[in-house]
């Protein structure tokens, strides 16, 4: 009989785009001003090592919101697709300047969402409470947000973040794991299990840039700065 041994899972890279090699083709596709409302602009852009998201207070996507964001993931030409219970570790590093405030409304600067199906999975948004937050909603079997709030946002602006989530995109057993470090300190971290992370249906896909409601006082034309892309998944 053979005495054949089992290899231990390990993280494989998968997604990990360059700005000057692939530029705009690194994502799935864009959603950048889809009514037109900032004729002849370009909001989501290569600016040399990173990627730039821009957000003017004309700009609409609806009547109520605006909305520049890239949507999925794109290597070698080939879309690349989260799966139901594969697991992945998607990290990258990300620039908020002051400009980019925190709102009694929506601002999401990153999110997870099925294609064509409902609501984010989870969502990575700055909220105007008591005090600027930053926080993290996931979503429960029922539709139902759960907030984990990671901490004061100040803090976390007008610096070079490290951004981290791992996850398995699952109805059963699924979790989210979360961190962010300023260099080698870790400025919040979480995990939870209660999320409901596959939808039966197409596939997962990670959306960055700015999409926030106009419902809001204090709005401003902003950015946010991205680079350093990585996505691992667990085989």
């Amino acid at each position: 009989m053979g005495t054949g041994t089992a290899s231990a899972a390990a993280w494989q890279l998968r997604w990990s785009p360059d700005p000057a090699r692939d530029g705009l083709n690194a994502f799935e596709g864009l959603e950048d001003d889809r009514a037109g409302s900032h004729s002849g602009v370009k909001h989501i852009y290569v600016e040399g090592d990173h990627w730039r998201f821009d957000m003017h207070t004309r700009d609409r996507d609806g009547s109520d919101r605006q909305r520049n964001e890239c949507k999925g993931m794109r290597q070698n030409g080939s879309i690349l697709k989260i799966n139901k219970d594969t697991t992945w570790r998607l990290s990258y590093q990300a620039f908020w300047p002051s400009s980019l405030t925190a709102t009694t409304r929506f601002t999401h600067i990153m999110q997870m969402k099925v294609q064509d199906v409902g609501g984010p999975l989870w969502t990575l948004t700055p909220r105007q409470k008591s005090k600027p937050t930053l926080t993290v909603l996931t979503l429960k079997d029922d539709d139902s947000n759960t907030e984990h709030v990671l901490g004061d946002y100040a803090p976390l602006q007008n610096k070079w973040l490290d951004i981290e989530f791992e996850f398995k995109a699952s109805n059963s057993g699924g979790y989210l794991a979360w961190s962010i470090k300023e260099g080698s300190t870790v400025r919040a971290s979480g995990r939870t299990t209660n999320v409901d992370l596959w939808r039966d249906k197409n596939y997962l896909r990670p959306k960055w840039g700015i999409y926030r409601s106009i419902e809001s006082s204090g709005l401003q034309n902003t950015y946010q700065l991205i680079r350093n892309y990585r996505a691992y998944q667990l085989v």
